[in-house]
């Protein structure tokens, strides 16, 4: 196994240990230091890779739980329709 395919394997380990919004505090942080334009480049592009990782963490978290909203109302819609 390469070092990059290790340490994108950690990498996403440690995503799906954050919540949703530790997720969300983490790119916010790493975006605002990409901003400020003050990294170094190899910096910069290991920011730019987690915050990828973060972004589609923070999207497949998002479709889940629209994805139960929607299950979920589908029940209630059917219950009350029942009664």
């Amino acid at each position: 196994m390469t070092k990059s395919s290790t340490s994108a394997k950690h990498a996403s380990k440690e995503a799906v240990a954050l919540s949703y919004e530790q997720a969300l505090a983490e790119l916010e942080q790493l975006l605002a230091g990409m901003e400020a334009g003050q990294l170094p480049l190899d910096q910069l592009l290991e920011s730019y890779r987690r915050g990828a990782e973060l972004l589609g963490f923070c999207r497949a978290k998002l479709q889940a739980v629209e994805q139960q909203v929607k299950v979920l109302e589908g029940e209630g819609l059917k219950q009350w329709g029942d009664s």
